[in-house]
């Protein structure tokens, strides 16, 4: 008897561990379709921009060999490295933030509420690797005193935000009041005015989107009217505002010195040199990413013992999504920094040094429309975007007025190079336009608008054009801090305009509709089978 009760016992822990190493099997294959799937996504994502870039220097401004191997190989890396981030995004940024930011408004505690939402934005700000990368680039103001004031900005706005979503403000009213006020100190910026509209749009990066969206979502949660989910939206939008907000103030305070705004230049003798070269900037942003993400990890787990207290097969899957979002930013910002900085300054300068400079604007356009699908923070948009409205705004028609927008930044971006205009009289008109429109589409398309905004200005903007514009700029002897810095602005405002007339077109079709649909009565309902019948 006890004989056969071992090996009863002995079967059942071999039909045990054999189904867990089926399931394991099972997850491994869906986790490499996933993978799969996701970097065959940024594989077309990235193709356009690199066919260009490729065909520009192969036929029209010849490059030196070593700049165009190392713009393929970083292209390589932008690719495998945005696959993986998207993936991880979608199982530890959307679920942390989620998680996290329903947690936090349970508590009721309004108090602890503002106070861990401005520590949220400060942390995730000073980390972010768009805002490095744009205060390096900075010549004129400290890369501390930069980081510091974005990141003051940003936790103010996270703040104003979960007040915002507790209480159901109107996202319109803030804006107008907001901008009005960033308006009334742009007339007193000189050289800070570039630098505060690009450190807006720069903040919102691929590390700040996913959680920021997830945690608007997640303090919605919780509230159970109808504007409820329309709510979570606007976030990036505000948080937006702070950085030019306060980046506008330091201007006041701050003595800028007299540096001169400095290109990205390489040259590499050798393939093994360009070898090295990556693998020598992999160890930094390990680094840069690690702290990047270093807070939010120690925010959720800080929630985790107090409050979440998730399972072990949810809080496992979210570790394993946070190691391929870190895996992924290090790929991608290697790939970008390494392989697209350099490049792009040598063709804006070589392109520019031509007898015609006016067919620029066309190309800056054509390359604006290929990058915005390049920005990895615009796919989690996109997602909760269809998410929240149960796919009546579809992620394409999104993508697609994006790709025109950007496109539409970047030519007036070569204009302001090419003339020397001010950015303020593009931003005027831009704002007040957008503002404008906010009277008469719903207000879920003016947050997911002003959302888009800062979404659209990511680490490809960030690098690669505003190096581009840079390189441009010198080549014509014009003034860089007054001309190629506002690139990113711009790119930052134009979805505002674009996103809200998409949403004021569908508004008015779906008012058709309603009107053309014909309601039957009671006697107007012709019954088939009573003909049948009849016969």
């Amino acid at each position: 008897m006890q004989v056969a009760r071992s090996n009863v016992i002995w079967y059942t822990k071999r039909k045990h561990i054999k189904g867990g190493i089926i399931i394991r099997q099972i997850h491994l294959r869906e986790t490499r379709t996933a993978v799969t799937e996701k970097v065959v996504e940024s594989l077309f994502s990235v193709l356009p921009i690199v066919i260009i870039v490729f065909l520009l220097c192969l036929y029209i401004s010849p490059m030196q060999p070593d700049l165009l191997l190392t713009f393929l190989v970083g292209a390589l890396m932008l690719i495998i490295g945005m696959g993986l981030f998207s993936l991880g995004a979608e199982q530890s940024m959307t679920p942390i933030g989620n998680q996290i930011g329903t947690a936090l408004t349970r508590t009721k505690n309004l108090p602890l509420i503002l106070a861990v939402s401005f520590l949220l934005g400060f942390a995730i700000t000073i980390a972010e690797p768009d805002l490095q990368v744009l205060a390096q680039t900075v010549p004129h103001i400290s890369n501390t005193v930069l980081l510091i004031t974005v990141g003051a900005g940003v936790g103010f706005f996270m703040s104003v935000c979960m007040l915002r979503i507790l209480t159901g403000m109107r996202l319109r009213l803030l804006l107008i009041f907001f901008y009005a006020i960033i308006f009334l100190l742009a007339f007193f910026a000189d050289n800070f005015l570039g630098i505060a509209f690009d450190s807006g749009g720069v903040t919102t990066g691929p590390m700040t989107v996913p959680f920021i969206l997830a945690l608007g979502l997640g303090v919605s949660n919780v509230r159970s009217d109808k504007n409820a989910e329309a709510d979570s939206f606007g976030l990036v939008a505000l948080c937006s505002i702070g950085p030019v907000l306060a980046v506008l103030i330091l201007g006041f305070f701050y003595k800028d010195n007299a540096a001169v705004a400095d290109l990205s230049t390489a040259s590499y003798g050798t393939t093994t040199d360009i070898g090295y070269a990556f693998l020598h900037a992999i160890p930094h942003y390990l680094k840069e990413t690690a702290i990047a993400m270093l807070p939010i990890i120690v925010i959720f787990f800080l929630f985790q013992f107090t409050l979440l207290h998730l399972d072990s097969r949810n809080l496992g899957k979210i570790m394993i999504g946070l190691l391929y979002t870190y895996i992924g930013l290090v790929l991608f910002l290697t790939g970008v920094n390494i392989g697209f900085s350099a490049l792009g300054a040598e063709l804006g300068a070589a392109l520019s040094s031509g007898k015609s400079v006016w067919w620029l604007v066309p190309l800056a356009m054509a390359i604006g429309w290929f990058i915005i699908s390049a920005e990895p923070a615009v796919a989690v948009l996109e997602k909760q975007i269809e998410t929240v409205s149960a796919g009546a705004i579809p992620g394409r028609v999104i993508k697609r007025s994006l790709s025109i927008a950007i496109a539409l930044a970047m030519g007036l971006s070569m204009i302001r190079v090419l003339t020397g205009i001010s950015l303020f009289w593009f931003l005027i008109p831009g704002y007040t336009t957008a503002l404008i429109l906010t009277f008469f589409v719903p207000d879920i398309y003016t947050a997911i608008a002003f959302d888009s905004g800062g979404v659209a200005s990511g680490p490809m903007t960030a690098t690669f054009m505003l190096q581009f514009f840079m390189g441009a700029s010198i080549a014509l002897g014009g003034n860089v801090l007054q001309d190629a810095f506002g690139v990113v602005a711009l790119v930052a405002m134009m979805p505002l305009v674009s996103i809200q007339l998409v949403g004021l077109f569908y508004e008015r079709k779906q008012k058709r509709t309603k009107e053309t649909t014909v309601v039957y009565g009671d006697y107007d309902i012709v019954e088939l089978w009573e003909g049948e019948h009849a016969k």
